[in-house]
């Protein structure tokens, strides 16, 4: 299989609105900066960065530096072998003295490059363990060539947790019937503890009464000590401690570049909780940051969202620097400066609906770092922060990520997937012309108003859902922006200006729910993931309500299987209809009618549809996964040694970026002979 690669020579470099000195036409971008297994790596430019001011750029780069920074925190959270793997196989890989195109190498850089991408040993969507196709001989004889300090005391447990299917096998086990922190490979809790253990502390610890309470566990590592459950808190003098200190340095040094002073109370406060590890903190955090809505330059940092726990509680380290799309985000304004009119017409119980809509923002923004849990693989949209109090009392942010939208846009182009499975012409010419608009307004309703929306009654524990919470959440949140999406007040408001464009987005959505994201699932295996969940959890109970009225249908065409909508308006209401009872579920905290929601309609795989799938997927050659490289930003200083800018350049290899990572950004404890060169 032939790859095409753009080598580190290929470069476009952005710094005051200046072009390299001497450049002729600006080179086409290099959206395409790896392939391998069942993954594409992309690059995303950072446009009108050289129009942020040079203080701007300065605030960017050492918010970028903290994000960085963090990288190890997320690696130790999704294994605690991680950290030791990672550094032997950079080791290995960058000490190999034989010849690069062996089979034996080529496989072990292709687990290396797995690896890479999943922060771990597990693969990012599956959670299953990655298996090498290279030789547990060839990996042994590599070890034994290391230099005698490179080559760990433990590698006799690290080879077993490489080599061994069954050890360690998943990373977040949400299999119905059996203890999920005892089945998952995760590091979030410590040896011998037990679902039941966690769930009996926190149930004691909880104040039901409390309207403001703290995000119970986010921070922390749940292990046992002389018996008795305990908290390790993720903080300076706590957990992670190296990492943590780096990151609050870098804020430190950001902090001297705020745009006013809103944002610098902001990232005040943020460094006060990685100090404390105090989640009051993190609220009051929180609720600043939701306040600064006119600085320019925002991000996220911190332990945010908890797909990775099984239990839902725990968030994984994450971080994005970006800035605000001055003209993109006309669209997100309209959106939020309208939030109580969605509010007040949503489909669902009025019960359940916020009277008051607090503090609903939303922008379109350009990412210009991704770290932690949201790099190499990333989001589309955000909508924070996550605790239902402070989104009712004080509102949310929500954004759109368009550039990253736009380099998959632009690197999709030509890919044969609509031709193979959209056979209908007219419904092709409507994907081509509305797709990107629709895709990019499906986000904003989703992020801005979809997770903003609704209210729990009072009393509700917000982790009543327990596992099956994040999948319902993010249906909820999908449903309110495809039941919207269809409405007129779309076109009233200028966001669409054809009455059926939103009927393409539809018909993406339904596809991929019922079909085609089957093509990143293993033949044999249910449907794990989160997001996956929920869209084939909204498709399949579409075509089950919506089978005695004809809405939708699988019908075969010329042998192979095609999704045919027969009413748009119908399957708008039942989004809505779904959209209401997943709200009332929510609100009121029926845990059993949400797990058997969820594993009713969203987990199981139909198999001859599954193989179908997979047999015109593999015709196509498209890969199922996609993230990214980042840019690479670089300090410009006078003759003094202060800062005046920051420099951006594209073009960075994959595997050079990896390698570059873990000599620079390796803030956890490691032997210093081993960081790669």
């Amino acid at each position: 299989m032939s790859i095409k690669r753009f080598m580190t020579s290929v470069a476009i470099t952005a710094i005051a609105g200046n072009q390299l000195a001497g450049a002729a036409a600006p080179e086409p971008f290099p959206y395409i900066a790896d392939r391998f297994a069942d993954i594409e790596v992309l690059r995303y430019p950072v446009p009108d960065y050289e129009n942020l001011t040079p203080k701007q750029r300065l605030l960017v780069y050492y918010l970028t530096e903290a994000a960085l920074s963090g990288r190890d925190i997320l690696w130790d959270q999704n294994n605690r072998h991680n950290l030791a793997i990672r550094r032997l196989l950079e080791g290995i890989y960058t000490n190999y003295k034989g010849d690069r195109n062996d089979k034996q190498f080529k496989a072990f850089h292709k687990y290396l490059k797995q690896v890479w991408f999943a922060n771990g040993i597990h693969h990012h969507y599956s959670m299953d363990k990655f298996v090498p196709e290279f030789s547990r001989e060839f990996f042994d004889a590599q070890v034994a060539a290391l230099p005698e300090c490179c080559r760990p005391a433990d590698i006799a447990t690290l080879t077993e947790v490489i080599f061994n299917p069954s050890l360690m096998a998943k990373r977040v086990n949400q299999a119905e019937g059996v203890d999920l922190i005892a089945t998952s490979a995760n590091n979030l809790y410590g040896e011998g503890v037990t679902q039941a253990e966690v769930e009996s502390y926190f149930n004691a610890i909880k104040d039901t009464t409390d309207v403001a309470p703290i995000s119970y566990g986010l921070n922390t590592r749940i292990a046992k000590k002389d018996g008795k459950i305990v908290e390790q808190p993720y903080k300076v003098g706590g957990l992670y401690d190296p990492a943590i200190r780096r990151i609050v340095d870098n804020l430190t040094k950001a902090r001297a570049y705020a745009e006013n002073e809103r944002q610098g109370a902001v990232i005040d406060k943020l460094i006060e909780f990685y100090r404390t590890g105090d989640l009051k903190d993190f609220d009051e955090y929180s609720i600043l940051w939701v306040g600064d809505t006119g600085s320019r330059v925002d991000f996220v940092n911190g332990f945010i969202e908890s797909y990775g726990d099984p239990l839902g509680m725990t968030g994984s380290w994450e971080s994005i620097v970006n800035f605000k799309d001055l003209g993109a985000s006309h669209r997100t304004e309209i959106v939020s400066e309208n939030a109580q009119w969605f509010e007040d017409h949503s489909p669902v119980d009025p019960r359940f609906r916020k009277p008051h809509v607090k503090g609903v923002t939303a922008k379109v923004i350009t990412a210009a770092i991704l770290a932690g849990d949201a790099y190499p693989a990333t989001p589309i949209g955000i909508n924070l922060p996550n605790a239902s109090w402070i989104r009712a009392a004080h509102g949310s942010k929500s954004v759109t990520i368009e550039n990253i939208t736009r380099a998959y846009d632009e690197a999709a182009h030509g890919n044969g997937f609509n031709e193979e499975f959209v056979p209908d012409p007219e419904m092709r010419r409507m994907m081509d012309k509305y797709l990107f608009d629709t895709d990019n307004l499906h986000t904003d309703l989703h992020e801005c108003l979809g997770h903003a929306s609704g209210q729990l009654l009072p009393g509700v524990d917000p982790d009543a859902l327990k596992a099956h919470g994040s999948t319902l959440e993010e249906a909820r949140a999908d449903l309110f922006a495809l039941y919207y999406l269809g409405d007129p007040k779309m076109i009233e408001l200028g966001l669409l200006d054809n009455p059926d464009a939103y009927k393409a987005q539809y018909y993406k959505q339904m596809l991929n729910g019922m079909m085609t994201q089957l093509m990143r699932i293993e033949p044999g295996k249910d449907v794990e993931e989160a997001h996956m969940r929920n869209r084939k959890l909204i498709a399949e109970w579409c075509m089950d309500k919506g089978r005695k009225d004809n809405v939708m249908e699988l019908v075969n065409v010329d042998g192979k299987t095609v999704l045919k909508i027969n009413d748009y308006e119908k399957l708008r209401g039942l989004f809505g209809d779904l959209l209401a009872e997943i709200q009332r579920i929510k609100s009121e905290g029926d845990y059993e009618a949400g797990r058997n929601l969820v594993e009713t309609y969203a987990v199981k795989v139909d198999p001859r549809l599954h193989k179908e799938v997979l047999d015109r997927y593999a015709h196509l050659n498209i890969a199922p996964y996609k993230g990214f490289v980042n840019p690479a930003y670089k300090l410009v200083t006078d003759a003094d040694g202060k800062p005046v800018d920051a420099q951006v350049t594209y073009g960075e290899d994959y595997t050079d970026q990896m390698l570059r990572y873990g000599r620079e950004y390796s803030t956890l404890p490691t032997a210093e002979c081993c960081k790669t060169k």
